[in-house]
């Protein structure tokens, strides 16, 4: 999901009527008009844009209602989540998506203007993430086994390389918004975690339809666990917490360590962050020299307002970025720490920061076919709400057959997507 570059021109301009639609003899709900403007990317102006769709969801009732038209547009009053669409067809002939998505929209009696501005979602160049088991597994006791992994794929028909691709965790919470300034979303992801692949460009080739697994700890398998010793690179951190170190695994790479939070060891059981991988279009050095972030923040509690600082972390320009999948708890989800060109949806594992059942579970991209070559060809929209499987079944516990819960049962289908079965 490579950035596409992008500029601005407004078009598209919603109907200004008001009706009232009677649901029974003494209930009567009120639809109030919207204006929607569509800011659109440059490259766009001479293509044929086919298919709009503007797609109201309703935060408290998750009520969904589809437009095909801006100036259509009537809703009830409340609070949406607001997602623009169309397909186009450039001047070349290749066929692409707009995208476009605002968040926690208010829709009252009044006036009612909404301003978005599209993204170009094109084809994958380069390796797309298609898993991310963050939770791990556990032991009958409960603790838990350090075996969470992110596994890429290569989705194009030529030969590509992990060899400098950079994972990151994002510093955000999408479970807790807060009004960072300054607000660099639009061009930057803000990450507390940054591991790479190490090489020359030519030790780790991943060709079509092969997959490259990142591992935590590149591991034999343990109790209600799996073997990840086959893992193509381990993210090793040194700990400066005595009782608190990694495993090194010494048959298999190290990522190597740019930057990360902790001053222990990296874990990555949080079900309220987004994922991504880039490739840093600088060295590490200079990366962490020149792109620091430090913002500020108001906190609001019971006690009072209290302004904060946010530090401790850096920006990842979002032009440097190939993918991105953000995961947030089915319960608490706040909103997407990344630009929508990015991501325009989330998705989940767990159903809040404390749920239990998380472990096990993993979220895995939705397989769209079988190609001529027979390799699977996975959906990929900048949407993790509509690319991912949510809370299903690790493909490495699959194909393994290991433990599927803490009581020991063993998986027993090998499937694409957590869904799809492997015939």
């Amino acid at each position: 999901m490579k950035l596409a570059k992008f500029f601005l021109a407004a078009v598209l301009f919603g109907g200004l009527s008001v009706q009232l639609t009677s649901c029974s003899d003494d209930d009567e709900v009120a639809y109030y008009p919207v204006s929607i403007s569509v800011n659109l990317p440059e490259e766009v102006t001479n293509a044929t844009i086919n298919g709009e769709e503007y797609k109201f969801k309703n935060v408290s009732t998750n009520e969904e209602k589809t437009f095909t038209s801006a100036a259509e547009i009537e809703v009830t009053e409340g609070l949406y989540d607001v997602t623009y669409t169309a397909d186009v067809t450039m001047p070349n002939g290749v066929v692409t998506r707009l995208r476009a998505l605002a968040q926690g929209v208010k829709i009252t009696s009044g006036e009612n203007v909404i301003n978005l501005t599209a993204y170009n979602t094109i084809a994958a160049d380069d390796l797309i993430i298609v898993e991310v088991f963050n939770t791990g597994t556990t032991n009958a006791t409960g603790g838990q086994n350090r075996d969470t992994y992110i596994k890429l794929y290569n989705n194009t028909d030529r030969t590509l390389y992990a060899d400098g691709v950079s994972f990151f965790e994002t510093d955000f919470s999408t479970a807790q918004k807060y009004d960072y300034d300054p607000d660099v979303m639009p061009t930057d992801v803000v990450v507390r975690t940054l591991f790479t692949v190490p090489g020359d460009g030519t030790q780790f080739p991943v060709p079509p339809g092969s997959y490259f697994l990142i591992s935590d700890r590149a591991n034999q398998a343990a109790e209600n666990s799996f073997d990840l010793t086959h893992a193509d690179v381990e993210w090793y951190d040194e700990s400066q917490v005595a009782s608190q170190q990694d495993t090194d695994n010494p048959d298999v790479p190290n990522m190597i360590k740019v930057f990360s939070y902790s001053k222990s060891i990296t874990i990555l059981d949080q079900a309220q962050r987004a994922f991504g991988i880039a490739r840093l279009g600088i060295p590490p050095e200079q990366f962490l020299a020149e792109n620091e972030y430090v913002a500020t923040y108001d906190l609001v509690t019971a006690a009072g307002t209290f302004n904060r600082t946010k530090d401790g972390c850096y920006k990842v320009p979002n032009e440097w970025v190939l993918d991105v999948v953000t995961i947030a708890p089915s319960d608490n989800y706040a909103w997407n720490v990344t630009s929508p060109a990015l991501d325009c949806g989330w998705t989940y594992v767990a159903q809040n920061a404390s749920d239990k059942t998380r472990f096990f579970k993993s979220v895995r991209r939705k397989m769209l076919y079988i190609n001529e070559e027979g390799n699977p060809v996975y959906k990929d929209t900048n949407n993790s709400t509509e690319d991912f499987n949510a809370r299903v079944t690790p493909s490495e516990i699959e194909l393994q057959g290991t433990a599927t819960d803490a009581d020991g049962n063993a998986a027993t289908t090998v499937t694409y997507d957590g869904v799809t079965p492997v015939k």
